[in-house]
């Protein structure tokens, strides 16, 4: 057939999901003869009589359940758009309409006001006399182009509060409901006007052309043309993972284009900062042309470079999978030492590596004690300002920053401590072992003197907030000053590790290539709201030096606020635990979509048991494999594990005194370094509730974190 296009609707995919396994598999069928040939015989399309919209036509799937399919007059386009029971699936048909937006050529999918639905009153009072101020001040034009439907333009200039706005959402197109409650939030309109605009509001627009309609990049967001029947049998296959193929436009936009020099894209937990990351990855291997050409993608974490390789293999063909590298920045380095045959092994200074504590060990019997300062103060210096500054000598260290180390130090007193971390290096040495941000600057040493290394043609990195001024350095060494060079997303919020660096200072511009994203599509309002408060009031940078905020970060979903309960015992606390993951499993969510999240191992062990106790399958998530959400059981995880991960229901457990923040016991005293842990662990407190996207419980026993007390 010429011209055929096949689309879907995230609402087909979200109604698919909700019917029963057994419904599916004849949708499938259904859906599979319908991608091959629309206008078989076997497909009887049948008007809907008292549909307000013209265009929809019912598919009969089996005897007891229907498709809804756009199917307009003109063209040959045809677009899935619910499946449902028969009585319900009609009741769905009468009650929307997807029609093309005159002015901006946006395809929109509404819910239409019945006539015994409240709406929103317009004022009696005449506009003179009438003094409570309106939501929005803004032109008839203005609010066309933000894909406001003609018909609606009075009630929304009658608006006079969010709640109002809210009461409504359902009615609306979603672009122009998200643009006007940034608008509502406070966000600036030239702000919401670049994401949101259209960008062919002065053109004519054919209101009856559906195929050009699907061409718009708003349009996308909501129906995505499927390519073939393979794909879309793909999609059904995984119906609830939306973000494979409905994208933003202001994600769209960032992704799909060629940029002159590196991005930084900035945004709150839950904006889709991961999936623009993953899809800007596919989009430059798609983009590629030379056969040795390569796409780093890197990540601070191991765990997240497995969960991210998984998400990649879903999205990307063969071809463009096989071009991108996928490995989180210390693995990166530690195997490019291995292929260039370095001697040195690299340790870490976890506490872990008994070679690395035993250098530290006789390095800080070097200190001298008329210093008056700790060996926790020596281990923080050498970790917060030796090794990313790679300072390896004293005359180095004497004029090295210190910024944001709190305990300030004379001349004279660096010269005293130096012995103790040229001590370090010396047993490090003979030893034959380095530090991770040693060898970075090794290599960035052996490429800046011509060694073979391999380079890329570009590098994707995620989670750029966690990563260290000596990795940012290597980054930029590892890929040449070009288009489409560096792509970094991250979010300062969700800084959990004691790492931070400027852009800017490590050679890595990004001026007027400086991104943000705005709208939560994780989490309900309410968890957001009660996820952001405690970061209230820490100051929180950009990653290039200026300050970032949360004030313009909204959730568009709502739902009941996060529980807070406390308990004498972890006994107590784990039996409220397992009786309300029982219910939550009873009223149909599933065991693999409930995670269970504690701040140490040890607590989750001790859950583990509880639970089992209480015959509550467990699958506790490890750091060196995905996790497969085919498999039942509730998942078990780290504050530090869970980072990248979302589920419907999340329990955060023991948020106990001691535990969150974690008392690590021998730490530096000084202001400095005490705000900076504190807003470490704030931070993941921050990451892991935002990880809940329906349901969040907090609890606690015996003494409660002061962390709760705040959230009060």
């Amino acid at each position: 057939m010429e011209n055929l296009k096949i689309a879907i609707g995230d609402g087909f995919l979200e109604s698919f999901a909700q019917i029963p396994k057994a419904k599916q598999k004849k949708v499938m069928e259904f859906v599979a003869k319908f991608r091959y040939n629309p206008m078989s015989s076997g497909i009887n399309y049948e008007k809907i009589n008292d549909a307000r919209d013209q265009n929809f036509r019912s598919v009969r799937i089996d005897q007891d359940y229907r498709g809804i399919i756009l199917k307009p007059a003109q063209g040959n386009v045809y677009i899935l758009l619910w499946v449902d029971k028969h009585d319900d699936a009609y009741d769905w048909a009468r009650s929307h309409r997807c029609h093309i937006h005159p002015q901006t050529g946006t395809l929109q999918l509404v819910e239409i006001v019945q006539s015994d639905q409240p709406e929103i009153e317009r004022s009696q009072v005449p506009a003179a006399e009438n003094t409570t101020p309106r939501l929005f001040n803004l032109s008839d034009d203005t609010l066309l182009s933000l894909g406001v439907p003609a018909e609606d333009l009075p009630r929304i200039k009658d608006l006079t509060c969010v709640e109002d706005l809210e009461s409504i959402e359902k009615t609306l197109p979603i672009e122009a409901f998200e643009a006007l409650y940034l608008l509502a939030a406070g966000t600036p309109l030239d702000d919401v006007l670049l994401d949101y605009a259209s960008k062919t509001a002065t053109k004519d627009v054919n209101t009856e052309d559906f195929a050009e309609a699907l061409n718009q990049d708003a349009s996308r967001r909501r129906f995505y043309v499927v390519g073939d029947e393979m794909e879309l049998l793909e999609m059904l296959e995984a119906p609830l993972e939306r973000w494979r193929v409905f994208l933003h436009p202001s994600q769209r936009r960032l992704i799909a284009r060629h940029w002159s020099g590196p991005v930084r894209v900035l945004g709150g937990a839950g904006t889709g900062k991961t999936v623009v990351a993953m899809h800007r990855a596919k989009w430059l291997a798609s983009q590629q042309t030379g056969p040795s050409e390569r796409i780093l993608f890197t990540t601070f974490t191991s765990n997240l470079a497995v969960d991210i390789q998984e998400n990649l293999r879903k999205i990307c063909s063969t071809q463009e999978f096989q071009r991108i590298d996928v490995q989180h920045i210390d693995a990166w380095v530690v195997n490019c030492l291995k292929r260039l045959e370095y001697n040195l092994r690299v340790v870490y200074p976890n506490g872990k590596d008994s070679e690395y504590e035993q250098c530290w060990s006789l390095a800080e019997g070097l200190i001298n004690p008329s210093l008056g300062l700790t060996a926790s103060f020596f281990r923080e210096e050498w970790e917060r300002v030796i090794l990313p500054q790679s300072i390896r000598t004293r005359h180095a260290y004497l004029t090295a920053s210190r910024i944001g180390r709190g305990v300030p130090l004379t001349r004279k007193q660096r010269a005293d401590s130096w012995p103790v971390f040229e001590e370090m290096r010396i047993q490090l040495t003979q030893r034959k072992l380095t530090t991770i941000e040693d060898a970075a600057f090794d290599i960035i040493s052996m490429l800046d003197s011509g060694s073979h290394i391999k380079r890329y043609r570009s590098i994707v990195v995620d989670e750029g907030q966690d990563f260290g001024p000596e990795m940012l350095v290597l980054l930029r060494r590892l890929v040449p000053e070009n288009e489409d060079d560096l792509f970094i997303v991250g979010d300062g919020h969700q800084r959990i590790y004691h790492k931070k660096a400027a852009l800017s200072q490590c050679g890595i511009n990004i001026r007027g290539r400086g991104k943000k994203l705005r709208i939560n599509y994780r989490t309900t309002e309410e968890i957001r709201r009660f996820a952001t408060r405690i970061l209230e009031g820490i100051p929180i940078d950009d990653m290039d030096d200026s300050l970032d905020s949360l004030m313009d970060y909204r959730s568009l979903m709502h739902g009941d606020y996060p529980d807070v309960h406390h308990f004498s015992s972890i006994s107590d606390e784990s039996k409220w635990i397992g009786e309300k993951i029982e219910s939550l499993i009873s009223s149909g969510m599933l065991s693999q979509d409930i995670c269970l999240v504690a701040r140490t191992n040890h607590l989750l062990d001790e859950f583990q048991l509880q639970l089992q106790s209480m015959g509550i399958e467990i699958r506790k998530l490890s750091r060196q494999a995905p996790d497969n959400r085919n498999l039942p059981g509730i998942r078990l995880a780290t504050m530090h594990r869970v980072k990248g991960l979302e589920f419907k229901a999340v329990f955060m457990v023991a948020i106990n005194d001691g535990i969150v923040p974690l008392n690590l016991g021998t730490v530096t005293k000084g202001l400095t370094e005490t705000t900076l842990r504190n807003q470490s662990e704030k931070a993941l407190f921050y990451v892991a509730a935002t990880r809940a996207i329906k349901y969040l419980s907090i609890s606690s026993h015996g003494k409660a974190s002061r962390y709760l007390v705040l959230e009060r």
